[in-house]
């Protein structure tokens, strides 16, 4: 009997490094050299005698967002879930982190904040997944990228893929044209890896050569963003990380807004709307939002602080993903992974955090000894699955309420936001029930984890009869002299809750 998907789940999300691997195949083609496509090359590093990275964009990887990734300016997360794996397949890294200049985050668990429909709620509960690592996507990138190069059996090289080879029954090898070359080359594989994101053309390729194109989904989000980064001063804020998230209702416009400490001793921040709320690149649009929208901390920073740079702006039409899993016909020596398989709303932080647990699928099924390049990996897919689905569903479980998204609703899709509504405001208040949803919004949990008797139990006492203890309302001046001043602001973020801030989550996820 197949295990269940939150058994599956917990076996792909473990911190334990294979015992022992096996080499499988003679060369694997990574297309891509994204988050997504670093970390599939080393896995397959264990499993080929040869691993090729092709990349398109051959810009210097340590001078900054780069053209291939257009949302790589903006707020990233690396969730709790993310780290185990980063820490899995590379031994030290956060430590490298920190020594590189990542900030330490501090011991007070307080410092970071939660705000959700103007309450400030719980500070995110200890996960024990070591020092939470907040930097820029360009900073955690390139260090990805220098592990994984390090690795004596990979390589990369820079050029636009062009294609895929095929006989009749699977892939043979890719087709690329390298930078400043107008020629295509070809590379035969064993197995080739889709890393290409969200544009992929893989299922393009497919159906020019007969195969069928996988079922995708949609949801449209219609996301804008605007980030800024600023210098860090403590004359302007002793901010370290917050979170900002209104959801839409009664008088309430849905809004997300962020700020993380990151390395070089800057703040980077952002705002976010949904569909006509659209921020802009204008400085001044920037500044009045932070103050008008979001708690005093972002407009202190926006009206006082030293903007570094201008401020950049990203739209994100929807959250979508290809189910692999439901080709009835599928060549062997093909796998995808990351956005390529499924790409989220951004603001739940999902995305690297994904990538990093393919990886694990990937590394999961090549243990199982497959046949790469005589079967389809069937059993790859199937597991990538159960991590598409987790995130979906809390992902699409909130984005469904945004006014304009209308569909498609899941079943029993009621009674569901029925239970999250009245577990997620109990959750504001209870640090049991704070832990327990925040290790399913990081993706140290599936899903069905909530549904478990004492939690569905816990949940109901406290939503029904009315917790204990309340949220305190985000007001402006009077909100942040209380905090600044060791007030009653301070004693209610503080005060509650358990565990080192060395163990939280930088970027708390919204709730499903």
């Amino acid at each position: 009997m197949p295990p269940s998907p939150s058994r599956l789940f917990a076996e792909i999300a473990t911190a334990e490094r294979p015992a022992e691997t096996r080499v499988v195949m003679r060369r694997a083609v990574v297309l891509g050299g994204s988050m997504a496509g670093l970390l599939a090359a080393r896995v397959l590093s264990d499993h080929a005698e040869e691993v090729l990275i092709v990349e398109r964009d051959p810009s210097d990887v340590d001078a900054g967002p780069r053209p291939g990734v257009p949302q790589g300016s903006q707020v990233h997360a690396l969730l709790p879930a993310g780290q185990v794996q980063l820490e899995r397949w590379f031994p030290g890294i956060a430590d490298e982190a920190l020594a590189l200049g990542a900030p330490p985050p501090p011991r007070d668990p307080g410092t970071a904040k939660v705000f959700v429909n103007g309450m400030l709620g719980l500070p995110p509960a200890a996960t024990g997944t070591g020092p939470a690592l907040i930097t820029t996507r360009p900073f955690l990138e390139a260090l990805v990228r220098r592990r994984t190069l390090a690795v004596d059996n990979i390589r990369m090289v820079y050029g636009r893929a062009e294609g895929l080879l095929f006989d009749e029954r699977r892939v043979t090898g890719v087709r690329y044209v390298p930078e400043g070359g107008t020629e295509p080359v070809v590379e035969a594989a064993d197995l080739v890896v889709d890393a290409m994101g969200r544009s992929s053309r893989l299922s393009d390729w497919l159906a020019e050569h007969g195969w069928p194109r996988p079922p995708m989904q949609r949801m449209p989000i219609k996301l804008n963003y605007a980030t800024a980064l600023f210098r860090r001063d403590e004359k302007v804020s002793d901010a370290w990380v917050a979170v900002f998230h209104t959801m839409a209702g009664r008088g309430r416009t849905a809004r997300i807004g962020g700020i993380n400490s990151v390395e070089g001793d800057r703040w980077i921040m952002l705002v976010a709307g949904y569909d006509g709320d659209r921020p802009s690149r204008d400085v001044a649009d920037f500044t009045a939002r932070c103050r008008e929208h979001y708690p005093q901390m972002f407009g202190d920073i926006a009206e006082h602080g030293e903007m570094l740079g201008g401020v950049v702006t990203y739209h994100q039409a929807d959250s979508r993903r290809r189910d692999f899993h439901k080709l009835d016909r599928l060549p062997a020596g093909l796998v995808a992974a990351g956005d390529a398989v499924a790409s989220f709303n951004p603001v739940y932080g999902q995305g690297m955090t994904s990538a990093t647990l393919h990886a694990s699928c990937l590394s999961r099924y090549l243990r199982s000894g497959p046949r790469p390049h005589d079967e389809p990996a069937r059993a790859y897919f199937d597991q990538v699955r159960v991590v598409v689905d987790a995130a979906w569903q809390i992902s699409t479980t909130a984005d469904i309420e945004l006014p304009h998204v209308d569909g498609p609703y899941p079943p029993g899709y009621k009674v569901t936001k029925w239970f999250g509504d009245l577990l997620f405001r109990a959750s504001l208040t209870d640090p049991v029930l704070n832990a327990r949803l925040g290790r399913v919004t990081t993706m140290l949990d599936h899903p069905a984890a909530l549904s478990r008797p004492g939690t569905l139990l816990r949940a109901l006492r406290l939503g029904l009869l009315g917790s204990s203890r309340r949220c305190s309302p985000v007001t402006r001046r009077p909100w942040r002299g209380a905090v600044e001043n060791g007030g009653p602001g301070r004693a209610a973020a503080t005060d509650r809750g358990s565990g080192s801030a060395r163990n939280q989550p930088p970027w708390p996820a919204s709730p499903p």
